[in-house]
């Protein structure tokens, strides 16, 4: 079986961190011999599209 990953006081604030006001997206955690070695996050953001009716009445 393979290493179990270590988490120290100074990698949980930051993942933590990451996900802080994420609102859609995602955080991933990249785990090497054990160790957290690198966070990445992707954020996905949505604009609301204007429908085809409110378009045109305010044409």
């Amino acid at each position: 079986m393979g290493k179990s990953v270590q988490i120290d006081d100074i990698w949980s604030k930051r993942v933590l961190d990451s996900i802080k006001g994420l609102e859609y997206g995602s955080v991933l955690i990249i785990v090497h011999d054990g160790r957290i070695v690198q966070i990445e996050r992707t954020e996905r953001r949505r604009f609301d599209t204007p429908q085809a009716g409110k378009r045109d009445a305010a044409e």
